[in-house]
């Protein structure tokens, strides 16, 4: 018996060390900045990294389906949206002027998100949920697809108003992107 407990303090303590590990790794998008705003000449002092966009797009999609959807699973909206950009720990943050093919960017993300939850007892749920989000393989995968773009395209507008910019493709780029009437109109409210 004594044995035993010994065994599962280390599998506890083991378990905790790589969840701290994962923790850290989840963190660094504190220090990655969302690279089409450098590209665009927002300065670092203002632009936002990409934890604070995974942020502000769960919180949209969270307002939004609340208020608007309540037919989606708002656990998988939660989930979705935190775990969107993982795959930019290692991967990066890929523009589309960076000219890296979708496949590329894909496996580059996939292989990231694996490194980092694989560490984890419970990883492979992560990892399952990002693919499903990744290939939009259902409703709320599909409605947080929108939502990273129609929040990009709020950030673009607070970036026009707050520094004088700029920025109506990225406005223009999320246009073409968002298919709910909803999103559309709360876009077309901006202006």
């Amino acid at each position: 018996m004594n044995m035993e407990k010994k065994n599962s303090i280390l599998v506890l303590e083991d378990n905790n060390e790589n969840i701290l590990e994962v923790y850290f790794e989840i963190q660094s998008l504190k220090n990655l900045f969302r690279q089409g705003w450098l590209k665009r000449g927002v300065e670092k002092k203002f632009c936002e990294s990409v934890a604070d966009h995974s942020f502000s797009t769960t919180m949209l999609a969270w307002l939004i389906a609340d208020e608007y959807l309540p037919e989606l699973d708002l656990s998988k909206v939660l989930k979705y949206s935190l775990l969107h950009e993982i795959g930019e720990i290692y991967a990066g943050d890929i523009t589309p002027v960076d000219n890296v093919r979708e496949a590329e960017k894909y496996k580059l993300e996939l292989s990231a998100v694996i490194k980092v939850f694989s560490k984890i007892k419970y990883g492979d749920k992560y990892i399952k949920l990002w693919k499903e989000f990744e290939n939009s393989d259902s409703k709320e995968a599909k409605f947080i697809k929108q939502i990273d773009r129609l929040e990009m395209a709020l950030q673009a507008h607070f970036y026009e108003k707050k520094l004088d910019m700029n920025l109506h493709d990225f406005k223009n780029s999320a246009k073409s992107i968002l298919k709910d009437k909803i999103l559309k109109d709360l876009l077309q409210s901006l202006e």
